[in-house]
């Protein structure tokens, strides 16, 4: 029997996480969903300016609330109430390519001296972030019983960049849709609560937004709530989050080929998954986050655009081209923030079972305090 409009299966939860989209899927069936995304993220943006000139225009000092947990909010309320109908679940499962779409844009925003300079720090700080997570995550499923290919989704996808990570290694080491769709399901529960957590604690420990972005795009699984826990701090902080969480989706390719090959010697995976790994280039290659690049190629042009040399100048963006670039990653972010929010289905959650849970939370609890405490260390003595 198909599920009902409103409800979800698991495999359900874990193809629409993993915006994988039915090879049939038309253009014309995108459009719902994607018009559902632009009518949320607007309605996000146009709550917040409209509280923004109620307390101008009565002199009073309102919280300044941000687009991106309007449109969250927005989203979830409806997920978690009418439901999502079918007809709007293929175009709301584009909020991932509108989140690398918006990355690539926001390339425009950085030039290579400013990702150079952040990049050394934020780099021995991602290697830190990555050995410890999945060291600690793997010892954790295993005190809590968990199976190892449950402990390998739930490690990587704590460790590099969430779903995105579980799906990557699903594949490679054989889990089935069940395991995948739990450590999904557990992911983004916890990238929920930090949306609401992580600002909080930005704000009382009075972090730079360089620091708090930094700590975000560290700590925060999901490229999309790295991205909104950032630009609920502040637009700066969105920035360097985004910046942080692209090195480490950066590193995924070789924490997946390093399970593979780890598995592949242990004997655990079948002869064609070995066969895989005859190319080692190949295999990096394939599960390389590509948008990473064209944020990179985006932000060359932005940064030869910005050259006083004006032979190399003429090769970059203009101003006004890097202005229309910014504002178009931010409608592109826009739409992924709803889509957020959309996805999340408080009823799916319920229904994975206790232990998957108790060990991401845990996990994404002692992450989150090490990546602080790492975090705070280097701002004191760098300075962010």
């Amino acid at each position: 029997m198909p599920p009902i409009a409103g409800s979800t299966s698991t495999e359900t939860l874990a193809a629409t996480a993993a915006s994988r989209l039915d090879p049939r899927t038309t253009l014309l069936d995108l459009v719902p969903g994607v018009l559902l995304l632009a009518a949320v993220g607007f309605a996000g943006k146009l709550t917040e300016q409209t509280i923004n000139r109620y307390g101008k225009a009565h002199h009073l000092t309102l919280p300044n609330i941000e687009y991106v947990l309007w449109a969250i909010l927005f989203g979830a309320a409806i997920a978690n109430t009418v439901g999502l109908p079918r007809i709007f679940r293929a175009g709301v499962a584009t909020y991932e390519f509108w989140l690398k779409a918006g990355i690539i844009l926001l390339g425009a925003r950085f030039i290579l001296g400013d990702i150079a300079k952040l990049g050394g720090r934020s780099l021995v700080l991602v290697f830190v972030e990555l050995a410890l997570s999945l060291a600690f995550m793997t010892w954790l499923g295993r005190r809590f019983g968990l199976g190892e290919k449950l402990t390998t989704l739930l490690a990587v996808g704590s460790s590099v960049c969430g779903v995105s990570a579980i799906i990557a290694i699903q594949g490679t080491i054989e889990a089935d849709e069940r395991e995948s769709s739990t450590a999904i399901a557990a992911i983004l529960a916890l990238g929920a609560l930090s949306l609401l957590v992580f600002p909080l604690v930005g704000h009382g420990l009075h972090m730079s937004d360089q620091a708090y972005g930094l700590w975000a795009g560290l700590a925060v699984d999901n490229t999309a709530e790295a991205t909104a826990a950032g630009a609920l701090y502040s637009d700066a902080a969105g920035k360097f989050a985004v910046l942080a969480k692209t090195c480490r989706n950066a590193m995924i390719g070789f924490v997946v080929l390093g399970y593979a090959v780890r598995w592949a010697r242990k004997g655990l995976i079948s002869a064609a998954a070995t066969a895989q790994l005859s190319n080692k280039a190949a295999f990096l290659w394939a599960k390389f986050p590509k948008f990473v690049l064209g944020f990179l190629l985006i932000s060359l042009l932005a940064t030869l655009g910005s050259s006083k040399n004006p032979a190399l100048a003429t090769l970059g963006f203009t101003k006004p081209q890097l202005l229309v670039l910014g504002n178009l990653s931010r409608w592109a972010f826009l739409l992924t923030f709803a889509g957020v929010g959309l996805r999340t289905n408080l009823r799916d959650l319920g229904k994975q079972g206790a232990r998957p849970f108790i060990v991401s939370a845990l996990g994404e609890i002692v992450i989150a305090v090490i990546t602080l405490g790492l975090v705070l260390g280097t701002d004191r003595l760098f300075h962010l």
